[in-house]
């Protein structure tokens, strides 16, 4: 039985939902699938914001020819032989074109990547690549001078109801067949638990639906608890390479920045749950510790080191507690980057000086010829003067 996310994906731009900001009547790219101008694109989004479904309905809409491939599956020399076999096929004098659609392109290495230029370029085949990376790390350059990138977005609350309920209600595709009642408090569930996820969220309904179906011929009601069931365990959008895990790590240290221990915790908690490696997430801490609280509370430091350790020898799932107490302690903490900054203003000086002559008397003198030269003359243990070389002398850092 084809699953009930694949049976609802629209058919044409009329039942696709969402993405407003790109595909709106008013936007760039239904302008041009109306006018059958169609340009080579990328679309950037999460799981389930229906990138698949969008090439599929614009293709659709223009009446071209889609040929539909994933990089996970497909190698680029098969890909690059079907380019060449549909480009002897076409003929320039026909308007009909063809749509190469590319799941998760993001898979197909930099050099990889280079052998499509020549086929986007040539303007007979119509490249739409899609990926839950951010093209500006994972696309080459050439590769996204030759397309229009279009960022699609997790679907909106609203969107998500509409997807519900018109699955519900269409018999012929959907579960209209079945007399289902959702209660409010499980709608609610379902929406919140989808994290914008068309697909994910039309997966779990239809279990639910499924799971009552040989109970009851009269009605099924699905409520919050027969939703938790068919949820189990949600699973949190996170590629430990990818954007997402810069995003949370970046917003973890900007929370334990700010002094917020509870919006720390959560980011945390996110990286935890996602698998991510503790010593990554303990290393960080250290780093922390001496970069934004430095010499406002020392022991920072020295608690940093000991979750690290902490994490190193006992590992998850014990480990976390340890993450939570640092997290809580760093974020705690009062703040002092004095150091830091310093440290790098004096570095930008050896960038900019290089080498600058070392004042004589801080030189050491283990020999006679370097006594006599100079070296460590004027050497005193305590004095208020500057110590730095001549060029910088009376330069303040920190």
């Amino acid at each position: 039985m084809i699953p009930l996310a694949d049976r609802m994906r629209p058919k044409n731009l009329t039942e696709y939902i969402g993405q407003t900001h790109i595909i709106g009547e008013d936007k760039l790219l239904f302008k041009a699938i109306k006018n059958n101008q169609l340009f080579s694109m990328i679309f950037w989004g999460p799981p389930g914001a229906g990138k698949t479904t969008l090439a599929r309905v614009i293709a659709a809409e223009i009446e071209a020819d889609f040929m539909e491939f994933s990089a996970v599956t497909t190698g680029i020399a098969e890909i690059k032989k079907i380019f060449e076999n549909v480009l002897k096929q076409q003929n320039p004098m026909f308007t009909r074109k063809t749509v190469i659609f590319i799941d998760e392109i993001h898979r197909f290495n930099k050099a990889q990547q280079d052998a499509f230029l020549p086929y986007v370029e040539n303007g007979l085949i119509t490249l739409i690549g899609a990926t839950t990376e951010n093209p500006s790390f994972e696309i080459i350059n050439p590769l996204l001078s030759r397309t229009r990138v279009l960022t699609l977005k997790a679907l909106e609350r609203e969107d998500v109801e509409e997807i519900i309920k018109r699955a519900l209600k269409d018999k012929e595709r959907g579960l209209g067949g079945f007399k289902v009642k959702l209660l409010s408090e499980a709608l609610d569930l379902l929406i919140e638990a989808s994290n914008g996820d068309a697909r994910a969220v039309l997966n779990v309904l239809e279990i639910a639906v499924l799971s009552k179906s040989g109970e009851s011929k009269k009605q099924i009601i699905v409520d919050k608890k027969l939703v938790e069931e068919a949820l189990q365990q949600r699973v949190l959008a996170y590629d430990k390479s990818g954007e997402e895990h810069h995003n949370t790590i970046s917003a973890f240290i900007k929370s334990m920045r700010a002094s917020n221990i509870d919006a720390s915790l959560y980011y945390l908690a996110r990286m935890v749950s996602a698998g991510e490696d503790p010593l990554f997430i303990a290393r960080r801490m250290v780093i922390f510790a001496s970069e934004d609280i430095g010499l406002a509370q020392p022991t920072a430091l020295v608690v940093a080191n000991e979750i690290f350790r902490a994490c190193e020898t006992i590992g998850y799932p014990e480990c976390q507690i340890n993450l939570a107490h640092g997290a809580a302690y760093l974020a705690g903490a009062k703040k002092d980057r004095s150091s830091h900054d310093a440290y790098f203003k004096a570095l930008e000086d050896v960038k900019t000086f290089g080498n600058l002559p070392i004042p004589m008397n801080l030189r050491n003198a283990p020999t006679k010829l370097m006594k006599d030269l100079g070296y460590g003359k004027g050497y005193t243990k305590y004095t208020n003067e500057s110590l730095l070389p001549e060029k910088l002398k009376g330069k303040k850092y920190y």
